[in-house]
């Protein structure tokens, strides 16, 4: 009797044994797979038992959560949700995190180990720390300029401070409210593909996510260019160029918008906006000194951050030299963000050191602990600073004198290019309205530089023009910061 006690002991033995074995399989290998299984809806559940942390402007939270008392029980809620959308993105229980609520999910939704009071209480008490708070760079006044300027016209505005890379403004026109798309069922389903239906693509962030032909704004690279490898010494000195002009190894002639272009000095060229001027001296720089130029300002890089994703604005590294030309006037495969355009205007601006652009100012636990603060940092060396300060008197000119006078301010200091970017088949579709600037107060302090573009696809062709339908979206914004 006794050995089979024994062997009923010995066998219950192994069986505890291989319990203890499969439950440390399960807790500690395969805990993390088991966690993040999507049918797993314990780790869902307990992301939205809680409010989510607020992103804020200037110290204004523009976003909260509301109980809904559902098994998913706190819903992200927006205020003036269409106005910072570009900024926030959305935070849905069904179709995930966009921009800031994306990027800083960790710190909003109290996930992050940095918000916990000691290094590794999340993992030793499997608690969730209550939410952050997410500051953003945005100026409220910058932004709401921006968003009244564009009126619901397709279009986008970003405004930069040059001396640190601060987003002061992030405008895309049309937008919508994320709120529309917080919780679960099949209301916010029917909005999901209505949105997304929209010919005018609303949940599209034209600012830092789509990429337009810059045109004649594009010329202030060229003109970097032209001036740093010396291939233009004196900007008040003609530069022999006909009108029309030829482009190279073809039949095919360059006209000019403007009047006065034959022979235009390169500071003629920009204050009037000569196409063949800058042609040709995209052509005398050549591919690898305009590649170089471009890429000083940031174009061809496809990993900046703000933290959001920015596209990658181009200019193409192999072209032949009539394709350099209309590559120098911002046409052919040159495209741009309207954010890359405002870091063009504020390397100007900034006497030639580029600063990278940022989104988010700080991030802090709920009671206001900081938990991590954005340091301003030089990103390029776009041109020299005497180039810099060059295109400074150019672009002033272009206010005073020029084609932008639209977005002159009195006792301001403002700088800024037009453009008129065609497009399409033959140049067939209708052009975009063009503006970059920067202005600085002529007694100190901190200045901006902008980007718009206007898509007006109401507007007659022969109604728009960057000085025309831009420049004043420009001039309020700048004010906004600047006043």
């Amino acid at each position: 009797m006794i050995k089979y006690i024994r062997r009923a002991a010995a066998c219950c033995l192994l069986l505890l044994v291989a319990l203890l074995l499969n439950a440390t399989r399960v807790q500690v290998f395969q805990a993390d797979s088991l966690d993040n299984n999507p049918a797993n809806r314990r780790k869902t559940i307990v992301r939205y038992d809680q409010p989510r942390g607020n992103i804020l402007v200037e110290d204004r939270t523009v976003t909260g959560s509301k109980d809904t008392g559902e098994q998913l029980r706190f819903e992200r809620t927006y205020t003036q949700g269409p106005l910072y959308a570009p900024v926030t993105g959305h935070a849905s229980q069904t179709y995930g995190t966009t921009l800031i609520e994306g990027t800083e999910d960790d710190i909003l939704s109290g996930t992050d180990p940095m918000l916990a009071p000691l290094p590794m209480w999340n993992e030793i008490t499997r608690e969730q720390q209550p939410g952050g708070k997410v500051a953003t760079t945005i100026k409220a006044a910058a932004q709401l300029a921006a968003y009244n300027g564009l009126g619901g016209r397709r279009g986008a505005v970003a405004a930069v401070e040059p001396s640190s890379g601060r987003i002061l403004a992030l405008v895309s026109s049309p937008s919508y409210d994320p709120e529309l798309l917080s919780g679960t069922g099949k209301a916010v389903e029917n909005q999901w593909a209505r949105l997304n239906a929209l010919d005018s693509q609303p949940m599209l962030n034209r600012a830092i996510r789509q990429t337009y032909p810059p045109g004649s704004t594009f010329k202030i690279v060229t003109a970097a260019a032209a001036l740093d490898t010396g291939t233009v010494t004196d900007p008040d000195a003609p530069t022999d160029t006909p009108d029309p002009y030829l482009l190279p190894h073809t039949s095919t002639e360059l006209p000019n918008e403007a009047t006065g272009c034959a022979d235009a000095s390169l500071a003629d060229a920009i204050r009037v906006s000569c196409n063949t001027v800058m042609a040709k001296l995209g052509v005398e720089v050549g591919l690898k000194g305009m590649v170089k130029a471009s890429e000083g300002f940031g174009f061809n890089d496809a990993g900046l951050r703000i933290p959001p994703a920015v596209a990658r604005s181009n200019f193409d590294t192999d072209m032949s030299p009539d394709q350099v030309a209309l590559s120098s006037i911002g046409q052919f495969n040159t495209r741009a963000t309207p954010l890359q355009m405002a870091m063009v205007a504020a390397a100007v601006a900034n006497n030639g050191d580029l600063y990278k652009p940022y989104l988010v100012e700080s991030t802090s636990t709920e009671g206001g602990s900081l938990v991590s603060q954005t340091a301003a940092r030089s990103y390029r060396q776009a041109m020299n600073p005497a180039t810099a300060m060059q295109l400074q008197r150019m672009m002033v000119d272009v206010v005073e004198n020029g084609t932008g006078t639209n977005a002159a301010i009195p006792g301001v200091t403002v700088g800024g290019k037009t453009g008129t970017a065609q497009h399409g088949v033959d140049n067939s579709g209708t052009p975009y309205a063009w503006f970059i600037s920067w202005a600085q107060p002529e007694n100190g302090g901190s200045g901006v530089a902008v980007a718009v573009v206007v898509e007006d696809a109401a507007a007659s062709r022969g109604d728009i023009s960057g000085g025309g339908l831009a420049a004043p979206i420009a001039k309020a914004v700048m004010e906004a910061v600047v006043r």
